[in-house]
């Protein structure tokens, strides 16, 4: 039997490079500067944990996409995580347990066991931010523009958002009586937009004619800001819990068009990502060179009440290594100073060495006998020794 070549990692899987390495974590220390400037700390969960800890809110959408294992030690079943999000409510819930608004950052590799159809990575390295304690829609408005920033300081350009509120589907469904199963149904076939089935599906409901055109309506809300004035009459005898939801909507992104004139927002209240997971406002962000959304996000309440503090709770999160892929486009790193030493047993130049990287200076000292030298290593200065000192030299 052929023995496989040793270097081959397994599908989805991929090693970063120097080069790569040092530009994505670049951007890493950049945008947790900039969350920490919101006032966002940061927290380090474990790559691994107990399952259920793991499959707690959005976990249950994420179970086909979680590694298991068994503990050795408990017999425990473990996950290696697919998302941070439930690990963090935990340490918000759990291990913090402030009565104030708490803002926690994170920025890790999580693992899924399928890679996404249009981005065949399988060990994303997830960033984002969340605010627990405050169910408002200020709130809301908050982790938005933090999104919106971290995408700037990235160096992106022509981000479009988009944004939807999953409470109008929740509170309609609600309105209607619905079971599990029809509200399961009827979601299906808003998410696939499939109108002769949704016209099928109406037929079928012992609903009022005012039920059935709201609900008909849904997947043709969506657009620019006229999709808001066309909701509130379409919506005109809902609940008041969709209205509340479509006034929240409509307030956030009024404060989002002062703050970001130049953004382009559109509207989509049939979108239910995350319908299971999500209590609220969700939104996304798009660029135009990527066919899928670069970063995501929306309110979540209540993930906290398995570990033992139902606190409201909202945020988003994105791929490090997409955005890092992303920014090469619009900006490059400033050439780092590089300087190369000789092989010398000197005591003096040993010291400079030594004072040099104790100023946050690179220096690579040369090997005896080595291959190669300054121009090899793309050095960008040498030390040489004048007058019984050594000094750098460009080269």
């Amino acid at each position: 039997m052929q023995q496989k070549d040793s270097w081959l990692l397994p599908e989805g899987i991929e090693e970063t490079l120097p080069a790569e390495a040092k530009h994505l974590e670049a951007l890493r220390n950049k945008l947790l500067d900039s969350f920490a400037c919101w006032g966002y700390d940061l927290v380090i969960p474990p790559f691994i944990d107990f399952l259920d800890s793991l499959l707690i809110g959005a976990g249950h959408d994420l179970d086909l996409q979680t590694f298991k294992l068994t503990d050795q030690i408990s017999g425990e079943m473990l996950g290696i995580r697919a998302d941070m999000t439930p690990q963090v409510a935990r340490i918000d819930a759990h291990n913090l347990k402030h009565e104030w608004p708490t803002r926690l950052c994170y920025a890790g590799t999580v693992l899924h066991t399928r890679g996404d159809p249009l981005e065949k990575t399988r060990s994303p390295l997830q960033i984002g931010a969340e605010l627990y304690g405050h169910g408002g829609k200020e709130s809301d408005l908050e982790v938005i523009c933090l999104m919106l920033e971290m995408l700037a300081v990235t160096g992106l350009q022509n981000v479009h958002l988009d944004l939807g509120h999953v409470g109008i589907y929740r509170a309609l469904a609600e309105q209607a009586a619905l079971s599990e199963a029809q509200e399961s149904e009827l979601f299906a076939i808003l998410q696939r937009k499939a109108k002769p089935e949704l016209l099928e599906l109406m037929d079928g409901y012992a609903l009022g004619d005012g039920l059935k055109q709201m609900f008909l309506a849904l997947p043709e809300l969506n657009g620019g800001q006229t999709v808001l004035d066309k909701a509130s009459a379409v919506l005109a005898q809902a609940s008041a819990a969709v209205k509340q939801a479509l006034a929240d909507l409509t307030a956030v992104a009024g404060q989002l068009a002062v703050r970001f004139p130049n953004l382009a927002i559109s509207f989509d209240l049939a979108e239910l990502r995350g319908y299971h997971y999500h209590t609220g406002i969700v939104f996304a962000a798009f660029v135009p060179t990527v066919g899928r959304e670069i970063a995501r996000g929306g309110r979540y309440d209540n993930i906290g009440e398995v570990f033992g503090r139902a606190r409201p709770a909202t945020g988003f999160s994105a791929d490090l290594k997409l955005l890092s892929a992303l920014s090469k486009q619009s900006f490059q790193m400033p050439a780092r100073e590089l300087i190369f030493a000789p092989y010398l047993d000197d005591a003096g130049l040993t010291e400079s060495i030594r004072d040099l990287r104790a100023q946050r200076r690179a220096v690579i000292q040369e090997l005896p006998g080595q291959t190669g030298g300054a121009g090899e290593y793309g050095c960008t200065a040498i030390l040489v020794q004048e007058q019984q000192r050594w000094v750098v030299k460009a080269l």
